[in-house]
């Protein structure tokens, strides 16, 4: 029975992910990203509580990406897809036969990035510490934090970017890189809670932290933004 706690645990974070869905799909946005975070978080805990347990295993691993590739894979996928969508003024109905017809379907560009980047962390021994690449909740957060900082902003450049299709799609193709670039970020899940080990992760949390309670859901695409450039420091300071 011990040994099948962290699993059940994962599949919170995949039942979380289902319940996203079915609000991106209803473009309840705020009740989507609420259920995201929720299955993100179970993501976060399951592989600390399998160490507190000692009960890692492969078949735990593979089950985790399994679940990462609905609620960070598919969720942001259809997000973007209903964000270009509406941009373009199209109905729920979807074919091929003109080009703005067709853009929403750029945003699958998330789904298969995910799912290679998912695929590389579970054969990559770099990746045992940190991650290389964009981990794929860092990326769904902050897709599906998008239609609410469109909703909730006053500034008109921000909802005139966010409701350009040309821009959107460009944001697929450009996470879909991000999930797969050769970069080394530090890993976002806690192994202990020391300061030596975990301090960039200190530190985000509390600038992410002051930016949720200054800029509220606006803040999360700028924690993301912060996350890769404290990444990309770290990493060239290491080298050097």
């Amino acid at each position: 029975m011990k040994k099948n706690i962290p699993n059940f645990i994962t599949l919170l974070n995949l039942t979380y992910g289902l319940v996203a869905l079915y609000f991106v799909f209803n473009q309840e946005w705020e009740k989507a990203f609420l259920f995201l975070f929720l299955g993100i978080f179970f993501d976060f805990i399951d592989g600390f509580v399998a160490r507190k347990l000692q009960v890692s295993s492969d078949m735990g691993l593979q089950l985790d990406s399994l679940a990462d590739m609905v609620t960070s894979g598919v969720v942001p996928t259809f997000v973007l897809f209903f964000m270009i969508q509406n941009s373009l003024g199209l109905d729920k109905s979807f074919d091929f036969t003109s080009l703005q017809s067709f853009l929403p379907a750029i945003s699958f560009a998330v789904a298969m990035g995910s799912a290679w980047r998912l695929a590389v962390f579970n054969t990559d021994e770099r990746q045992a510490h940190d991650f290389v690449g964009l981990p794929t909740p860092a990326n769904a957060l902050f897709i599906a934090s998008l239609p609410l900082v469109m909703q909730q902003t006053d500034v008109e450049w921000i909802k005139n970017i966010l409701s350009n299709p040309w821009v959107l799609s460009a944001i697929a193709l450009i996470s879909a890189y991000l999930l797969n670039m050769n970069l080394k970020l530090f890993s976002l899940k806690f192994k202990d809670f020391s300061w030596s080990y975990n301090k960039e992760k200190y530190i985000l949390l509390l600038i992410s932290v002051v930016l949720l309670i200054a800029l509220k859901i606006i803040a999360v695409p700028l924690i993301i933004f912060i996350y890769i450039l404290m990444s990309f420091i770290k990493d060239k300071t290491s080298k050097n």
